[in-house]
């Protein structure tokens, strides 16, 4: 489990830059940098929408599946970093969010 930060205030999971999802999973399966990951979690705002997740209540800590490979946090699909980072303000699909928190393995 890790401390979630999450920069995606356009995603319907998004209160108070936690998430209310429960766990989210972290695409990029080929990922280099950064960049080249992204939240698939990610369900996006839309106008006029009414939904307001089920979870009402955001979580500070969070399950991560994670499908960058070659991230240092990564080990058997799961992240295990202490505090993750997802960034994507004004993202109106999960290509355009990020994971901050992802370091190559060396």
């Amino acid at each position: 489990m890790a401390q979630l930060d999450c920069g995606v205030e356009n995603c319907v999971y998004n209160k108070c830059k936690s998430c209310c999802k429960g766990d989210i999973t972290v695409g990029g399966k080929h990922a280099e940098s950064r960049g080249d990951t992204c939240c698939e979690s990610f369900s996006g705002k839309r106008a006029g929408d009414s939904y307001i997740s089920a979870l009402e209540h955001p979580c500070h800590t969070i399950s991560i599946d994670c499908e960058a490979c070659d991230c240092m946090y990564n080990k058997n699909y799961k992240c295990h970093a202490e505090h993750v980072d997802i960034s994507g303000k004004g993202a109106c699909e999960c290509g355009q969010t990020s994971c901050n928190t992802f370091r190559k393995q060396s």
